[in-house]
């Protein structure tokens, strides 16, 4: 079964704004704080986001098997930052074949390659919103220490510059630093 992890910013949390930025479409209101929860969240907030974890899609098993020897676990001591993209794509993503999905995500754009150049640097976990009736598709969150942000952005560039992001309708990004 599938667990909900709730995303609520507002002016509780552990996670500190740093920025909320816009890259397609349109921004998250401004918040100072994000609260990562499963389940439903009590307390006030100025906009959550819905996501469940569920198993992987467009993944090989070979890709599945890297991916568990090489992810590193969230909440690491020593990964003090961290960054929410959640990301729409576009109804012609959507109205492909989930064969022609998989093509364009891996065979023309390596998506999967080129999220490995960042492990085990940078710790990820990826929502589903889609099936939620929520604003975004997918929530991926992400998290290192402040050694690695170079490593994460050059990721995030590299991502940014294939077909796939073709598709991508609707991006934010939030940039976060942990507080405790």
């Amino acid at each position: 079964m599938s667990r909900i992890v709730v995303f609520s910013g507002g002016d509780v949390g552990p996670w500190r704004v740093l920025d909320i930025r816009a890259i397609r479409g349109e921004p998250l209101p401004e918040v100072r704080r994000l609260l990562m929860t499963e389940g439903e969240p009590s307390g006030a907030a100025t906009w959550r986001l819905r996501g469940a974890i569920s198993n992987a899609r467009y993944a090989t098993r070979s890709e599945v098997t890297t991916l568990a020897q090489l992810q590193p676990a969230l909440a690491r001591p020593s990964a003090s930052q961290a960054v929410l993209i959640p990301i729409r794509k576009s109804p012609a993503w959507w109205a492909l074949a989930q064969d022609e999905r998989r093509a364009i995500f891996e065979e023309t754009s390596h998506h999967t390659r080129i999220g490995l150049t960042a492990l085990p640097a940078v710790a990820r976990r990826l929502h589903h919103s889609r099936d939620l009736d929520e604003r975004f598709d997918f929530l991926t969150w992400f998290e290192f220490a402040p050694e690695h942000e170079a490593d994460f952005w050059a990721m995030t560039a590299r991502l940014r510059a294939t077909r796939e992001w073709d598709y991508v309708e609707a991006e934010v990004e939030l940039r976060l630093a942990l507080e405790a």
